[in-house]
């Protein structure tokens, strides 16, 4: 780690230097985020060699934490909601007076789980949940009546089937070379 400081701000990279120990840690938790720093260090010993104490794994765990490297989300089981990719077409005439207004009622919703840009046509997309359709169609309803000026179009898409909902453990090992 190369600072003590905590990094609180989202937007910021994490300030982390990454040994072989704290990706296979994430890579653990990644595959069972319940694991205890005990059952890690076990975990660490018996699968990858590496000897290291409860209280290493639980100060690594801490350390990535506070500087950002990981960000912890509850989310609920995909059964309990529906989920829609939204795509929003942003209206250039009025963009300069409104967009932060728009931009901030999407990212603040609870209904938001993510918001991104894509290349492309430049576009908002997010994905979205709520506990039934009808819900969905009242916010998107809402949102036009609120900042439609800022909008030339939403578009949504059903998600359904979530086939994979996690990060798989096998895509952090490129967060450490040696």
């Amino acid at each position: 780690m190369s600072s003590p400081g905590t990094n609180t701000d989202p937007d910021e990279a994490p300030d982390w230097e990454f040994k072989e120990r704290d990706v296979l840690i994430l890579k653990e938790l990644s595959a069972d985020s319940q694991l205890s720093s005990r059952e890690l260090a076990r975990i660490l010993e018996e699968k990858y060699g590496i000897e290291v104490s409860h209280v290493t794994v639980s100060e690594s765990i801490r350390g990535m934490r506070e500087q950002g490297v990981f960000r912890e989300a509850i989310v609920p089981n995909e059964e309990y909601f529906i989920f829609g990719m939204f795509e929003f077409k942003l209206n250039p005439e009025h963009f300069a007076e409104t967009w932060r207004d728009a931009l901030d009622a999407i990212c603040q919703s609870p209904n938001t789980l993510f918001m991104f840009l894509s290349d492309g046509e430049y576009q908002w997309k997010s994905v979205m949940m709520f506990p039934n359709r009808s819900a969905e169609s009242k916010w998107i309803h809402e949102f036009y009546k609120e900042h439609g000026h800022a909008i030339q179009n939403i578009r949504n898409s059903v998600v359904h089937n979530v086939l994979k909902f996690r990060t798989d453990p096998a895509i952090l090992e490129s967060l450490y070379r040696e």
